[in-house]
């Protein structure tokens, strides 16, 4: 019994400094992604305003569902659609290479 309570506690002690190996990363939230979201397709706008703005996408998805919606990627951001107009726009994650 003595050594399982010894093993025990190794391991709990083990495990206790195992958080401060962790390495955290920090962005402050005024430098998350602001530079593109001003760019980004806004809700309401229209296709052909999209299509003016930011050119041909690269991928355009077929429409899903009633209302429809509609995918367009970009290499940066997606936009969706409902019917002609923006409901949504999502950048995409870049890989940064340190």
């Amino acid at each position: 019994m003595p050594q399982h309570l010894a093993a025990l506690a190794f391991l709990v002690l083990l495990f206790i400094g195992a958080p401060g190996q962790a390495e955290s990363i920090k962005i402050p939230l005024g430098q998350q992604g602001s530079e593109l979201a001003r760019h980004l397709p806004q809700r309401g706008q229209s296709q052909a305003s999209v299509l003016h703005q930011h050119g041909e996408p690269t991928k355009r998805h077929a429409s899903v569902g009633q209302p429809p919606i509609t995918r367009w990627d970009y290499p940066e951001f997606t936009v969706y659609f409902e019917y002609n107009h923006v409901i949504n726009s999502v950048r995409q994650h870049q890989r940064q290479h340190p």
